[in-house]
């Protein structure tokens, strides 16, 4: 008898959530929203599988999920088996002839399939791009200026096939949006002579999003969010918040970067930006459906 009772106590709870996220459903219904997937979330089946399933339940829902992942991890496990190494200088890799031509297999071929092949399993229509498709994301070179510090002399460092998307061309994603499909793309760019280009995860998400004006860039991590100085998230800043506190000091490290891509992608007309864990469970439905969101919003 207590069994059933909590089981009929657990029923309505759902009901309640799900009548709760009415509001939102019809506030983000029509909605844009790019997805950056990566981090520890991409080598776990269960976690892999969840994450399929909230996409194509906020397809479901009338919103326009488009997938761009990353795939450092894997990419480090496949140079390791072949003996190949990378060097990485502030967060990038330095990558070569060689290099590239095993990002772009991991990237564009096993990890993009292996998304695509989780949204299709469970009901979406999920296709497979990466830049190079149709001129998606048209890079150059990405170089990195650093100064010596006791000279105070800036020298270029060449950082071999890293791009920095200049052009992007998301005419084809809309295509496959119109078409009721879920776009999954990879982050790998060509060049003005065909050259390809390996392009950071978070880099990539944001220069679609700001082509597509999605309404929403969420970008999935391993972090909570964005931390005060006393080392509690934060849940909604400003872009010129942003800036002030990473000139204190408080946003440092790693999250520089993606604190950057979220202003980019702002000025370039995204209507706002979660950094979140994308470990947490239904990560995503919580921003999207619920009151409290989930992690750090940065709005203009």
């Amino acid at each position: 008898m207590e069994k059933s009772r909590a089981m009929k106590r657990d029923w309505i709870a759902t009901a309640r959530t799900l009548s709760e996220a009415l509001p939102y459903m019809q506030r983000h219904h029509g909605a844009t929203v790019v997805v950056k997937f990566g981090g520890h979330a991409m080598g776990d089946e269960e976690a892999m599988a969840n994450f399929a399933r909230d996409i194509v339940l906020m397809k479901q829902c009338g919103l326009h999920p488009v997938v761009v992942h990353g795939g450092g991890p894997q990419i480090d496990d496949m140079l390791k088996r072949l003996k190949i190494e990378s060097t990485f200088i502030d967060g990038k890799r330095v990558t070569d002839e060689a290099t590239v031509e095993i990002v772009e297999m991991v990237l564009a071929g096993r990890i993009n399939k292996h998304i695509v092949r989780a949204l299709n399993a469970q009901g979406g229509r999920a296709v497979g791009l990466s830049g190079k498709d149709a001129d998606l994301i048209v890079c150059e070179k990405a170089l990195k200026w650093i100064k010596d510090p006791e000279s105070n002399i800036e020298r270029v460092l060449d950082l071999g096939f890293v791009g920095q998307p200049v052009e992007v061309n998301p005419d084809v994603l809309f295509m496959f949006i119109e078409g009721d499909f879920i776009p999954v793309v990879a982050p790998v760019g060509v060049g003005r002579d065909g050259e390809t280009y390996n392009i950071n995860g978070d880099t990539a998400a944001g220069a679609v999003a700001g082509a597509m004006n999605a309404d929403r860039l969420l970008l999935l991590t391993d972090v909570a969010g964005v931390k005060d100085a006393e080392g509690d998230v934060i849940t909604r800043l400003t872009a010129e918040t942003v800036q002030g506190l990473t000139e204190e000091g408080v946003i440092a490290g790693g999250m520089i970067p993606k604190t950057e891509t979220a202003l980019d992608a702002i000025r370039a007309g995204v209507k706002a930006v979660v950094i979140m864990d994308g470990r947490a469970p239904h990560a995503c439905l919580l921003e999207l459906f619920t009151e409290h969101g989930a992690g750090t919003m940065i709005l203009p």
